[in-house]
């Protein structure tokens, strides 16, 4: 069922992968984003029709008006335990502006200004998701975003997931677009006679709501582009196979196109996980699903050492990193590139999906190369301040002239100069 391969040998299909997105995936978005860029809440309510499965008069929902039914007091309990640890550990995350004087009268500085609207994606439909609730509204309202509004896939009669809609009222979710998909990105990213224009869009989603949010990028912002979810586990002869096989297995309940890779350096503990994968499989509710993941890309890699392990992680760049390794902290430090990193056996990636603290939205598919975990930075705009006093431009002045001439731009040197001569008459 599952493949076991040495390094070497994997370094070559991952060389060669194939494009996230298909052109046909690309060629529908951008029809459904010029519809609602034209006909706006006409073609955002066919859409909704044809996509969401339901018939909507009312596409947007203001939370203040919603009375949330009641929920079973041990989630309600749980949510809210980690609702604490997430704003705790976001709140950390919070910059505050700041300026830096000079003797001789100069101010520089930079200002932090939240942003005024943002839109967050919630996938829902069939399941809801209030964990990636907490993860983008959080950050969101510890940054200072004056409104925010969520977009998630209403169920078969038109209503919002009782988990979802508790999550949006307990976080401070001022809006709901009852809409999901591609359309409900572009709704937000263009605005409508119903859907006010957001600043920025963040949240996973699909892969048209990923599309999605690549085409509309300029119009607004976004956090990321994100594929389909993905596990890297390191491990060697000190790790439980149980434990691997169960971590492996819960990223791969997610999506089909889902990875599951393990790098060992242990060829016994390579077998014996692929025997639990194979026992437990079948004691779980997603088992179709997982079983199409694994198939088609769950891995287990053989390497000859721990170094060479790493090296290879830090190649694919994993969305979740578990070091299962006998002093996972003395292997941290080489960790170059990776979404979110869990050390030790007790540190399993659902604890992160949920309730550690730490963001749940991470970049994916080799982008954490470049790219970071979704934080409270991205809900704000840096804006440079600069002060200068007469004593410092006339320092300043004969060195920028000199700059702007080197590059051709004799308009940026006479802004220099006219008032240098001011300077000079008095």
């Amino acid at each position: 069922m599952i493949k076991t391969i040495k390094v070497e040998d994997f370094k070559n299909i991952i060389s060669s992968s194939t494009p996230l997105f298909t052109e046909e995936v690309a060629s529908t978005v951008k029809k459904i984003a010029e519809s609602i860029k034209t006909h706006k809440d006409k073609a955002l309510k066919e859409y909704i029709s044809k996509y969401d499965g339901v018939e909507l008069e009312n596409l947007l929902i203001n939370l203040k008006d919603i009375e949330v039914p009641d929920l079973p007091e041990k989630f309600v309990r749980a949510f809210r335990k980690a609702r604490e640890n997430i704003y705790r550990y976001h709140k950390k995350q919070l910059r505050n502006s700041w300026f830096e004087y000079t003797d001789t009268g100069s101010i520089l500085g930079q200002k932090i200004i939240p942003l005024e609207k943002v839109g967050i994606y919630v996938p829902g439909g069939r399941a809801s998701y209030p964990s990636t609730v907490l993860m983008t509204v959080i950050p969101a309202k510890i940054a200072g975003v004056k409104e925010i509004i969520m977009a998630t896939p209403p169920m078969a009669d038109g209503e919002i997931n009782p988990y979802t809609l508790f999550a949006a009222k307990e976080t401070g979710v001022d809006k709901i677009l009852k809409a999901g998909g591609a359309h409900a990105v572009c709704a937000m990213a263009f605005g409508t006679e119903s859907i006010p224009k957001v600043d920025k869009i963040v949240g996973p989603g699909n892969k048209y709501v990923t599309v999605a949010k690549k085409y509309v990028y300029g119009d607004v912002d976004i956090d990321m582009l994100a594929g389909p979810s993905e596990v890297l586990v390191i491990a060697d002869k000190t790790a439980n196979p149980n434990y691997i096989a169960a971590d492996m297995l819960s990223q791969a309940e997610h999506d089909p196109d889902a990875r599951a890779i393990l790098i060992t350096t242990d060829g016994a503990i390579a077998g014996k996980v692929e025997q639990k994968i194979i026992e437990m499989i079948q004691r779980l509710k997603r088992k179709e699903i997982i079983k199409q993941s694994i198939e088609n890309n769950g891995v287990i890699l053989i390497a000859e050492d721990i170094d060479e392990a790493i090296d290879l992680a830090n190649r694919i760049a994993p969305e979740h990193l578990e070091i299962l390794t006998e002093k996972p902290f003395e292997h941290l430090c080489k960790i170059k590139h990776a979404g979110a990193v869990f050390l030790g056996e007790y540190s399993p990636e659902p604890l992160g999906d949920y309730y550690a603290g730490p963001n749940h939205v991470l970049p994916t598919s080799g982008t954490a190369r470049f790219n970071s975990v979704l934080s409270v930075d991205d809900f704000v705009r840096k804006t440079s301040v600069i002060y200068y006093s007469k004593e410092d431009f006339v320092k300043a002045r004969e060195d920028v002239c000199i700059l702007a001439e080197s590059e051709g731009l004799d308009a940026h040197m006479n802004s220099i100069k006219v008032r240098g001569e001011k300077i000079n008459e008095n």
